[in-house]
């Protein structure tokens, strides 16, 4: 292959998942212990531009304007350069439209966005199955931000990664969602999900029950998104999502993302509840609350998280799209 400069740039959108993933049965080959099913916003994103340029002599990074350490992402584009036979290192300039590693997903957005800018850059046409497999290596949760709408995470058996992919479930507008962001924490968390859910075996006590009732979540979700089940699906999430954090807790040492608003939001969402508003929580590895609701009734869940003591902002989502490219 031709080592002439090349350049490509994608968007990919945050995913939040319903049923969570945490913990891993390969850290090499970054293989979930379990599957996830998850669900894009259309307001967050990702966009990543990628240059390869045969003059350079190290590949270089920038997030939101800032060089960072290249190791991970060397590591990641090293893979690119395998499967095309391009030699040349890169320049990778990306833009998140929300804080960066604060607990909303940047991580999944940012590597399916230079999944699909750089297979594009260096010249490959990955099928989205092969798009998903190699984003997942970069972060688990991208491989299910290579798809829009609801997508599930499949854990895969083989050892070699290649049956641990995301897919599509259902598309964005085949039943449109909005989900309520309120931001509690600009900054980054100070322990990032790699490291937390390291070892979670040797670290935790109900790290094997976690393990033991995934699958069954997972096909209750499926069978509350065929029958367009909110109630179910919203049970269902915040379950998962209680159930990750008790796991979280009972590590050693345990691990505790929420802060005052986090709870606060929380309540917040069940008083609304109570009042007959169907609203559900989720949160992931932050202090971040998502509130998933219906269309009809994002204007009143905004507003009410927004005078939560502690939110410093909300954010108005539907369901995102596919990642895609802009160039």
């Amino acid at each position: 292959m031709s080592d002439r400069p090349a350049a490509a740039t994608a968007r990919a959108h945050s995913n939040i998942a319903l049923i969570k993933y945490w913990g891993k049965r390969d850290a090499a080959l970054n293989l979930p212990a379990v599957g996830s099913i998850s669900i894009a916003l259309d307001a967050l994103y990702t966009d990543t531009r990628v240059t390869f340029v045969p003059a350079m002599t190290a590949d270089k990074v920038e997030i939101g304007g800032r060089q960072v350490d290249g190791a991970r992402f060397t590591r990641f584009l090293d893979l690119i350069r395998a499967q095309s036979g391009r030699r040349s290192y890169a320049r990778v300039e990306s833009w998140n439209n929300f804080p960066t590693g604060a607990g909303l997903a940047s991580s999944a957005s940012g590597f399916a966005a230079l999944a699909l800018a750089g297979t594009h850059a260096a010249g490959l046409d990955l099928s989205p199955r092969e798009l998903s497999i190699l984003a997942r290596q970069g972060s688990g949760s991208a491989a299910r931000s290579v798809f829009g709408g609801f997508a599930e995470m499949h854990r895969g058996e083989a050892a070699d990664g290649t049956d641990a992919f995301a897919e599509p479930l259902l598309g964005a507008d085949e039943w449109p969602l909005d989900v309520i962001v309120a931001v509690t924490d600009k900054a980054s968390k100070s322990v990032n999900s790699t490291l937390g859910m390291s070892q979670l075996a040797e670290r935790s006590d109900f790290y094997g029950a976690w393990v033991e009732h995934a699958e069954g979540d997972l096909a209750d979700m499926r069978s509350a998104i065929a029958a367009r089940d909110f109630g179910m699906l919203g049970a269902l999430a915040e379950m998962s999502c209680l159930k990750m954090h008790g796991l979280m807790l009972s590590t050693r040492p345990g691990l505790l993302y929420w802060n005052a608003a986090t709870v606060a939001s929380m309540h917040a969402v069940r008083t609304l509840r109570s009042n007959g508003v169907e609203v559900y929580f989720t949160i992931d590895a932050g202090p971040q609350v998502k509130a998933i609701c219906q269309p009809a009734d994002s204007e009143r869940v905004a507003a009410t998280l927004a005078q939560v003591p502690g939110v410093l902002e909300t954010r108005r989502s539907g369901l995102g799209p596919a990642a895609y490219r802009v160039d």
